[in-house]
Parts: structure tokens; sequence; C-alpha cells
């Protein structure tokens, strides 16, 4: 299907919010995040296990995925699954945010960003732990 929308590729196939939802079982699985469509039937992977896809299916799922603070890794494992996008007349903008974001180049650096937390409050539980617990 084409679109007369520039930012659609014309080999984008499109889909209506109706057309997911026929997709909501553990079989036929898909997924809308950022407007665009994934089927994640053979994604037996996840780390939160299948029952958290199947919640989602065939649904917009976009604040879900948002709120939980995937990894730029996961983000881009995501792109094999992704199957189309909806009709523009379906489209909501305000879910098109991080998704975008990250993909455009904010994501080889999502990696060690995620390392520095962690190494941050190690060295200061080091710190604290030679200059005020192991004191002469």
């Amino acid at each position: 299907m084409a679109s007369e929308n520039s930012n659609v590729d014309t080999l984008t196939k499109l889909y209506t919010r109706k057309e997911v939802a026929k997709h909501a079982n553990n079989k036929d699985l898909w997924l809308i995040i950022n407007n665009k469509v994934y089927d994640v039937s053979a994604f037996s992977s996840h780390p939160g296990g299948e029952e958290v896809l199947l919640e989602q299916g065939g649904q917009d799922c976009t604040e879900a995925f948002e709120d939980i603070g995937h990894s730029s890794d996961a983000r881009e494992l995501m792109q094999t699954f992704k199957i189309g996008e909806l009709v523009e007349e379906e489209r909501t903008e305000e879910n098109v945010f991080k998704l975008n974001k990250v993909l455009e180049g904010d994501g080889p650096s999502g990696s060690w960003r995620s390392w520095l937390i962690p190494i941050a409050l190690g060295v200061l539980a080091t710190l604290v732990y030679r200059y005020f617990i192991k004191a002469p």
C-alpha cells in the first residue's frame, strides 16, 4: 500500500487498529508501539515473560513500553519484528517520542549510560567504607 505521507516509505505496509486487534493470542501476536506495527509471535525470549506480551496483544502498548524504560539494545531488536505502520488517520502524535529519538542517533550511547550509575554507586560505597567505616 502506498501512502501520500512523505514520512512513510511507499513500501511500508499500513494497518488499521482493527486489523491489529485480530492478532492477540500466543500464536499470532501483534503490537503497536509509536504508530508502528510489530509481529512478536516468534519472540519467545522476552525477559518479562510471554504473559507481558499477551496482556498487550493486539493493541497500542506505547505507554507500557516506554514506562518500562527498555534499553537501546531492546529497541534495536524490536526493529526486526516490524511489519508495518498504522494508517495515517489512526496515528497518535503524542506516542512518537523516545523510540524515534533513540533510533536517530541516541542509541549506542544509551548502553554505556546504563552502567554509569551502578559504577558511580560502587565507587561511592568504596570511598564511604574506606574513609568512614575502616577508619584507623
